[in-house]
């Protein structure tokens, strides 16, 4: 019959806990001994207990131990590791790199500006004027283009408000007519209403009997 594997719990309770660890101690402290003395092993042990004592146990010393553990790790690098460092030496290589261009982009500003030709040579000189004569070109020929674009603006504009000129002009036009149009209508009207009211009203007074044209005198009493 297999028995199964018993899981390793953390003990609960605290004094059977500190018991317990009192005796795997020394336990592990005697095994250590042990293996250092019959096996001539250079053995450290270090153990902190839950309240944060030492021990510890070493068949020299706890720091030739550490030193020579230090060691030992170092010559035997992980490929996880080698790749870190090499990483690291990449990134120092490419960072020297781009100082340096750093170095020449400020020292090629400064020349540019004027400053720091006492060093140059002659043909550097030249160099140096040559690259200011093409920048001025490329700057002249933008400059000139700028100015194209703005005229070909402004005529565009122009176009524009011309045209609504034309079209303010005969709608002012267009008012002008009808407002003299109405003028000449009113007048026309009050012509012939006038003439009508003329011959329609009496305006002469007269007191006396009715005009006969049969009577010839007047009567006498």
């Amino acid at each position: 019959m297999v028995r199964g594997k018993t899981q390793m719990r953390r003990i609960e309770n605290a004094t059977s806990r500190q018991v317990t660890f009192s005796k795997r101690r020394n336990g592990l402290l005697k095994k250590a001994f042990e293996l250092s003395v019959l096996c001539d092993a250079e053995v450290g042990l270090i153990i902190f207990s839950p309240r944060g004592k030492l021990y510890e146990f070493a068949s020299s010393s706890i720091p030739e131990v550490l030193d020579r553990y230090k060691r030992h790790t170092k010559d035997k690098v992980q490929p996880d590791q080698i790749q870190s460092v090499e990483d690291i030496q990449h990134t120092k290589q490419e960072t020297a790199s781009l100082m340096k261009k750093i170095e020449l982009l400020e020292s090629s500003k400064r020349k540019l500006l004027g400053d720091g030709l006492g060093s140059c040579s002659l043909e550097e000189v030249k160099q140096i004027e040559k690259q200011l004569e093409q920048s001025v070109g490329i700057i002249r020929a933008r400059k000139m283009q700028v100015y194209r674009e703005q005229m070909e603006r402004l005529k565009e504009k122009e176009k524009t408000l011309l045209a609504e000129n034309v079209m303010l002009r005969e709608k002012f036009e267009g008012l002008e007519d009808r407002r003299k149009s109405s003028r000449q209508t009113e007048d026309v009207i009050c012509i012939s209403g006038g003439g009508s009211d003329k011959s329609d009203v009496e305006t002469e007074l007269f007191i006396g009997p009715p005009h006969d044209s049969r009577i010839t005198r007047p009567l006498l009493n």
